[in-house]
């Protein structure tokens, strides 16, 4: 048996329909410090697929370990997990957006979207997150009150609101 290469102690496991080797082909494109690694082929038939298919796929997404299973259409993904990009610009916070919702995925509420394989995405500006979860609780409503509005979040707006609380405190 040739010995395994060495695994980091978790990964996350991501359930596809039987697609999962195109999403980590995806995300490997859209991110920074994302690769696809093995391919696996399942040993025997499984539901959703025969001997041979590819049923793993071993990826890095933004620094992360993950696993794509193609386990067939059993277990959608819901909003109940997503990931959450934090950006540090306009046109980084675009850039992911655009890649995502340009590739047959939806848009969504507050800065999260779908991708065309149901994962769910929080495309999140630090400045957003750092005035939500600041300490001044006008800022953080005033900031918050913004991004209900928003499907992508728009930086310049969510400056205004922090702004404008500011001003309103004297």
């Amino acid at each position: 048996m040739t010995p395994q290469p060495t695994r980091q102690p978790m990964s996350l496991c991501l359930w596809y329909d039987k697609d999962a080797e195109e999403a980590a082909n995806f995300y490997a494109a859209t991110f920074p410090d994302s690769r696809v690694g093995a391919v696996h082929a399942a040993p025997a038939d499984f539901p959703g697929g025969k001997k041979g298919d590819a049923l793993t796929v071993d990826f890095t997404l933004l620094g992360i370990a993950c696993v794509g299973l193609n386990g067939g259409p059993i277990f959608p993904h819901s909003e109940a997990f997503s990931f959450q990009v934090h950006t540090n610009t306009q046109e980084e916070t675009d850039r992911y957006w655009n890649a995502i919702v340009g590739n047959g995925g939806r848009e969504s509420a507050c800065g999260w979207c779908k991708d065309k394989w149901g994962v769910n995405w929080q495309i999140t500006p630090r400045i957003l997150t750092d005035a939500t979860m600041g300490d001044d609780p006008e800022v953080a409503k005033r900031a918050f009150d913004v991004m209900m509005t928003m499907q992508k979040i728009d930086m310049a707006k969510i400056e205004a609101a922090v702004r404008d609380a500011a001003d309103a405190q004297g």
